[in-house]
């Protein structure tokens, strides 16, 4: 028992001495406060400013959102920060800071998966839960990452927040931009579950979902379920239509705004005039330019690039005249042409043979200030070569090239040029340097060098060309296939070009009507035109119709003075039910006083051939064509 004393009372000191030291720094070591919550705006509530005032932001926001830089380390520097200030973000500065970060654009090396981080994070914070806000501030920044949308989306969902409609009409605006579908009638569900009316704003949001999906029928049916369409649901309709390649149903819904006394506006016009462009439509196209015109409101709106596609579409069309008078409209509004107007006009007036008038508006370009480009030199050198004026356009090619601005077109342009004025030996020179100077020569190059040595009465170098730019890899087009054939059947070189046709379709190249007519051409001169009528009727179950086949075989046929053959055809054409009698009649009439064989062109006019019967007892019969030569 005394042993046990001693023990314990040696062990004592030990005891009470780490006691006192535990005491001791218990009470040197201070107690830090609570932390504080901050929030994105300072609170002046205290201080008597006017109600319109803008709020202050608050010195924490600028510091928080430089954090934010997406390093492997963000989230503990986050918590470091926070921990080294005692503070805690609210959940109105996490939906601020998600609010001030870059917005969404795939051009740009952001991020927005740092968005998505800073969410997360903000969460583990102490007694901290999201508001609405922050999950609506969220969505707009992962727009270009569907997955993570769909997953903050969901994450959304799982939190049944009661529903704002201010929130309701930022949800709509990120599900529309979106096309998310689903996401829209849930939210439509969730505004009725908490007595919140659909705004036409949200509405005008899932049309426009439905329009970027493509589902333009449920479109039409959401649209027909608005009380009071705006301009904006009329846009959006009209959108989608133009889509789908419905533009009769588009325009028919500009004239249906007219009715309703909804103003159309710029984004209108601008939609339908886009989509009768891209249709070859000019014709309306310049009708909506002239609606535009004539609206007192809209006169001074007309964006450039309305004037571009009436210019442009005119100066295609060759009517280059009304696309000048339409480019000094816009002059007068003081809105500047850029460089694809001026590009047209010239390209259109070198294309139409005015080479004056095309050089003329080259230099007005100029002397307005707008420089011109690889596109309008291109445009330039083409038309000087097509005009024969090749000198100046070697000489603009000597000034880009030392500029650096020369493409295979300015090649292919020359080479062409060069090979119509019988100047082939500097054409292939120039094809060989095209290589050397490290520009690809492409199809165009090609068929150009090609014609021009088949015009010169080099049909086997053209040939040897054709073979090479096989074994490069070049593309061969139906062109180069028409001109090697039409040249071998020139040459009597009858049984190459039909290899050469089986070539080109062995090869998978849809042969035109060009590239029919110089093979039906050269087999008719040559008697073979049941050969041509066969080659005719085997591309019909390759989905291959050619219009005018027939038309152009019976007028070589009348023209080479074969007007036996061109019956015989006629009378072919019909039998087989390819063409109407009438058709054939006219064409066969027009053939014949073209190659001005009237007497017998009149003649058919007059008789009963091709469209009448002669009863032969109780047997009626078509009067053929082949009666017309035999009487």
């Amino acid at each position: 028992m005394r042993i046990r004393v001693l023990v314990l009372l040696k062990g004592a000191p030990e005891s009470i001495e780490s006691h006192h030291n535990a005491r001791r720094r218990a009470f040197s070591t201070p107690l830090l406060p609570p932390r504080e919550v901050v929030h994105p705006f300072c609170d002046l509530s205290d201080v008597a400013v006017a109600a319109s005032a803008p709020r202050n932001p608050s010195p924490w926001v600028p510091r928080i959102l430089s954090l934010l830089d997406g390093s492997p380390s963000m989230e503990s520097n986050l918590d470091s920060f926070c921990r080294k200030f005692l503070i805690i973000l609210s959940p109105s500065f996490v939906a601020h800071a998600l609010r001030s970060l870059p917005n969404p654009n795939p051009n740009t090396n952001y991020d927005p998966l740092v968005a998505t981080r800073f969410f997360s994070w903000a969460a583990t914070q102490p007694n901290y839960s999201h508001s609405l806000d922050c999950h609506v501030s969220l969505l707009p920044l992962l727009l270009h990452h569907p997955s993570s949308l769909r997953g903050a989306l969901s994450a959304l969902r799982r939190a049944n927040l009661p529903l704002t409609l201010p929130a309701a009409h930022s949800l709509a605006s990120t599900l529309a931009s979106a096309a998310l579908v689903d996401e829209l009638l849930w939210l439509l569900r969730e505004m009725k579950n908490h007595n919140l009316h659909p705004t036409l704003s949200i509405l005008n949001s899932l049309l426009n979902a439905l329009v970027n999906a493509s589902l333009i029928d449920s479109a039409e049916r959401v649209f027909k379920s608005i009380h009071q369409p705006d301009v904006v649901s009329y846009n959006t309709l009209v959108k989608g239509y133009c889509r789908v390649g419905r533009t009769r149903d588009a325009l028919a819904s500009l004239r249906e705004m007219a009715a309703e006394n909804v103003p159309p506006d710029e984004v209108t016009y601008m939609t339908l005039m886009q989509a009768c462009y891209s249709e070859g439509d000019v014709n309306c196209c310049l009708r909506l330019y002239h609606e535009m015109e004539e609206d007192e409101g809209l006169q001074m709106k007309i964006p450039p690039h309305a004037y571009s596609l009436v210019i442009c579409g005119l100066c295609k069309q060759g009517k280059v005249l009304e696309g000048c008078a339409v480019f000094e409209s816009m002059v007068r509004r003081g809105c500047k042409a850029h460089k694809a107007v001026y590009t047209a006009i010239i390209d259109g007036y070198a294309k139409s043979g005015d080479l004056d008038s095309a050089m003329k508006f080259f230099e007005r370009m100029k002397v307005d200030g707008v420089e011109p480009d690889e596109v309008t030199y291109g445009a330039v050198v083409s038309g000087l070569c097509k005009g024969g004026r090749v000198e100046e356009a070697l000489g603009y090619f000597r000034f880009c090239k030392g500029n650096g601005v020369v493409s295979a077109m300015f090649y292919s342009s020359l080479i062409d040029g060069l090979g119509k004025v019988g100047r082939v030996d500097e054409a292939e020179r120039l094809f060989e340097k095209m290589a050397d100077e490290g520009c690809p020569q492409d199809s165009y190059c090609y068929n150009a060098l090609m014609d021009g040595l088949c015009k010169s009465g080099r049909l086997d170098e053209a040939l040897l060309l054709f073979r090479r730019m096989e074994r490069e890899g070049c593309e061969q087009t139906v062109y180069t296939f028409t001109i090697l054939i039409s040249e071998l059947f020139k040459e009597r070189r009858n049984e190459e070009a039909l290899k050469l046709w089986d070539e080109m379709i062995d090869k998978g190249v849809t042969p035109n009507l060009a590239c029919f007519r110089a093979l039906s051409i050269g087999l008719c001169l040559s008697g073979k035109v049941a050969r041509a009528c066969k080659v005719l009727d085997e591309l019909a179950p390759m989905g291959i119709v050619l219009d005018s086949a027939y038309e152009d075989m019976i007028a070589v046929l009348c023209k080479a003075g074969r007007v036996k053959e061109a019956c015989k055809l006629a009378d072919g054409i019909v039998d087989r039910g390819r063409e109407i009698p009438g058709k054939i009649r006219t064409v066969l009439i027009n053939a014949l006083r073209k190659a001005g064989n009237a007497d017998l062109a009149i003649k058919l006019m007059h008789s009963k051939i091709g469209i009448g019967y002669d009863r032969m007892r109780s047997v009626k019969k078509r009067v053929k064509f082949q009666t017309l030569v035999d009487s």
